[in-house]
């Protein structure tokens, strides 16, 4: 790896680390503030090959593209609490639990658990198994709705695969520069 894009890969990460430190505190009380970012320092130096790989455009473009993701996945999170809500509090409590299976064309690792962990923080939902090879998920969801959004709606796995640019246009796109 390039000493250039190796030095833009752990900034990215600090200040990824960074951020997510500072807000995840809610303390800003000197001491804790440089506590904190002392230690994303030293962590982004160790790791910072395991959040960001490639070239510099795609790592930047990548992150950008996950900063937008973020608020749409927050706002789904919302949504799926109202309606968990609704069927805890309906008097005939309209739930019908059931485990759904699908494929998705991701394959790098990130952008699996990156869907992964979005299905699961949606209330409503969890994933039991990731199968990487084939691109494989068993979820359990509380009711048809939600596994409908899952398997026919398939918003969250085009999102996250735009995200890690992992779509069918990209992926061509990028073979064709290579």
């Amino acid at each position: 790896m390039k000493l250039k894009e190796k030095r833009f890969g752990i900034l990215l990460t600090f200040c990824i680390m960074a951020v997510f430190w500072i807000l995840l505190s809610g303390i800003f009380h000197a001491f804790c503030l440089i506590s904190g970012l002392i230690c994303c320092a030293i962590v982004s130096l160790i790791s910072h090959d395991l959040l960001v790989k490639g070239e510099s455009e795609k790592k930047l473009l990548k992150s950008l593209r996950l900063l937008l993701y973020i608020p749409w996945e927050l706002w789904q999170i919302v949504l799926a609490n109202i309606d968990v809500a609704y069927r805890v509090l309906h008097p005939r409590m309209p739930i019908d639990p059931l485990i759904i299976e699908f494929e998705t064309t991701l394959r790098k690792d990130f952008s699996l658990a990156t869907l992964a962990n979005s299905i699961t923080l949606t209330p409503g939902t969890i994933t039991i198994l990731v199968e990487p090879e084939r691109g494989k998920f068993w979820v359990h969801a509380i009711a048809k709705e939600s596994a409908d959004a899952l398997l026919v709606d398939q918003t969250m796995q085009r999102k996250v695969a735009h995200v890690f640019m992992e779509t069918q246009e990209e992926t061509e796109t990028q073979e064709a520069f290579e």
